[in-house]
């Protein structure tokens, strides 16, 4: 093996950094006698940087379970049965001891080193006969990396070791570094990544399929890493144009992920009641959602759902393998005894929703009914996404049948053994709420009710602010029209128009009818010429908006592994975080039993303990 391929796939790569009171072999627990030396100045063919690239996706994979783990179990959508380890209850209950398994910051940093050596060694002068500079894509996908990286890092930490050149010593591991915080990381990523945003922003390397995967499926949009710093990074400096560049970002990302005159549509998957559905309780429902979820791994379509995923390896013995299907899930590797649960507060959340059906005039609503079994009241995604059955037999490889008392089956977590990170949705999630806190809150309320395009962005969202506005909102060019972003109408849908649409609200992928719903209205929609009432206005419908998006957040992205860190965003930007995330994770056990997870996780009340620690080093003190 070249000194090079040693430098990003051997044991020692990642043993970077140190607190500034430790040493690297206390803060690493590896091989510190070794010391890593590249043997060159430069990357500077396609091989070694193939190599470097590669070796930078398999460090990645030691952090597909625990992104979607820590963001999913410290939240209030799942709830640990009886059959959950150890590891996982510290989680839960935001009490994880330094020997907890997924409390390892040196993973983190794996991946960081490597990719310091990348950026610090890769030749990006060098240009092909074409005069194109032949490694900026890397280049860019790298530092994409590492900044979504640091990123996670800093959200479970809070505050970090900070260093951007490669550690090729034990000397330089423990030298002393500087600790950076939320926005200390976001300020400088958002720097760092910014001059590559208007031509690398989404141009991703092209080297074909990799274990049968499309590698475009391997990275992380510059753009939307754009977004989600500028988006955290909002929350600790309140500046609303921060706000406006992530949204601006997310949708850079949106309209130039397909290409120039392309488009990348919300599309029109959703779980839903037949027309014809008289009988609610023949459980009839219709689902194209939970085939959406992610889409296809093997293929990089225009309308694939599908952004980043983290590659497990293939083998339950190899290390990497993810458990994510054997803990969601009743398998037999398990013993058919799963160990994270849909939580009663997210059956709750689900309940409440109105699911309206229009008749076929296209005018008439009504409402389905509550009180129906199987999570089929309101809201349809958590009873298409969740399979709950009891005493069902099984069958156990030595060919004996038994009969088991809980059987479940979450379909976001199947058979894959890669972890999606990004999908689609999330995107136009994410710029919903960054239009909300940048002073839009109705556009925001549209991404989820209607969907939106350049007609409704004219018609319906423009007349309502002032017209200093204007040239903010038409930086979002959502070309309507058949093949671009058609708006997926009640006529549409009822098979009146024959016309295809593609786009459509958020809240209407399980909830029926969103934009005819009387009880999914935006308060006080009026258009209000005074500049001071229209500034009261705004500020209501934010908070009312953010209600709503905190909602959705539950019902499209439940068990996906970002709710935790959801629920952290908006309560620091709220008066009063510890509160409001008590309020919602107190919900977890459902409204009968608020007392004893109060009691049970009475800790999120204190943002410090919203955090890991490591041995002293890392983390707040």
């Amino acid at each position: 093996m070249s000194n090079i391929l040693k430098v990003f796939c051997g044991c020692l790569v990642g043993c970077a950094i140190t607190a500034a009171t430790s040493s690297c072999e206390d803060f690493f627990e590896q091989e510190s006698e070794h010391i890593i030396d590249s043997g060159q100045e430069h990357l500077n063919n396609r091989v070694d940087t193939l190599f470097s690239l590669t070796g930078i996706l398999s460090k990645l994979q030691a952090l597909g379970d625990r992104t979607i783990l820590l963001g999913e179990v410290r939240g209030d959508l799942v709830d640990l049965t009886a059959d959950a380890s150890a590891d996982l209850r510290e989680l839960a209950t935001l009490k994880v001891g330094d020997d907890n398994e997924y409390n390892h910051p040196s993973d983190y940093y794996a991946v960081i080193n490597n990719c310091n050596y990348y950026i610090a060694h890769v030749d990006t002068a060098l240009k092909n006969n074409r005069n194109e500079y032949i490694f900026m894509r890397e280049y860019a996908v790298i530092k994409a990396i590492r900044a979504w990286t640091y990123l996670q890092l800093v959200l479970n930490y809070q505050r970090v070791p900070f260093v951007t050149e490669p550690i090729l010593s034990k000397e330089e591991a423990e030298r002393q570094h500087d600790q950076y915080d939320l926005l200390q990381v976001c300020d400088y990523f958002i720097n760092d990544l910014e001059p590559l945003s208007p031509q690398y922003g989404n141009q991703l390397p092209l080297i074909g399929a990799m274990q049968s995967l499309e590698s475009r499926h391997f990275y992380y949009p510059l753009d939307v890493i754009l977004g989600d710093l500028y988006l955290w990074a909002a929350g600790q400096n309140h500046q609303q144009q921060y706000y406006r560049q992530a949204a601006l970002h997310y949708y850079k990302y949106l309209s130039e992920r397909n290409g120039d005159n392309s488009q990348y549509s919300t599309g029109t998957a959703r779980a839903y009641w037949p027309q014809n559905n008289t009988d609610f309780n023949s459980r009839q429902m219709h689902d194209s959602w939970s085939n959406s979820f992610y889409g296809d791994e093997r293929n990089y379509s225009s309308n694939n759902e599908l952004i980043t995923i983290i590659t497990g390896d293939s083998l339950p013995s190899e290390p990497n393998y993810s458990q994510l299907n054997q803990l969601f899930n009743s398998v037999q590797a398990n013993d058919y005894k799963a160990s994270i649960t849909p939580s009663a507060g997210l059956a709750e959340i689900s309940e409440a929703q109105q699911y309206c059906m229009v008749a076929n005039n296209a005018t008439t609503v009504t409402y389905a009914p509550h009180g129906l079994a199987d999570n089929l009241s309101g809201d349809l995604r958590l009873a298409a996404a969740w399979s709950h059955s009891e005493n069902v037999y099984v069958l156990y490889s030595n060919g004996q049948r038994e009969r088991i008392d809980d059987y479940q089956y979450i379909r976001k977590w199947g058979n894959s053994r890669n972890v999606p990170i990004l999908r689609r949705q999330m995107v136009y999630w994410r710029m919903a709420e960054a239009l909300n806190q940048a002073g839009y809150p109705r556009m925001a309320f549209l991404i989820l009710s209607t969907g939106i395009n350049n007609q409704v962005i004219r018609n319906e969202v423009e007349p309502y602010y002032a017209e200093s506005d204007t040239l903010f909102l038409r930086r979002f060019d959502f070309p309507a029209g058949n093949d671009r972003y058609s708006i997926y109408d009640v006529e549409k849908m009822l098979g009146l128009n024959t016309q295809p649409g593609n786009t459509m609200g958020m809240h209407s992928r399980g909830s029926g009818w969103t934009p005819l719903n009387e009880y999914y209205q935006l308060p006080n929609d009026t258009i209000e010429f005074d500049d001071v009432l229209r500034q009261q206005l705004i500020a209501e419908q934010q908070q009312y908006v953010d209600s709503l998006l905190i909602v959705e957040n539950a019902l499209e992205f439940a068990f996906e592994g970002t709710r935790f860190y959801d629920l952290m965003r908006f309560a620091l930007r709220s008066s009063n975080p510890g509160q409001y995330m008590a309020d919602h994770i107190y919900a977890r056990r459902g409204k009968a039993n608020a007392a004893e997870v109060a009691a049970e996780v009475a800790a999120v009340s204190d943002p410090r303990n919203w955090y890991l620690r490591w041995k002293g080093q890392i983390g707040m003190k």
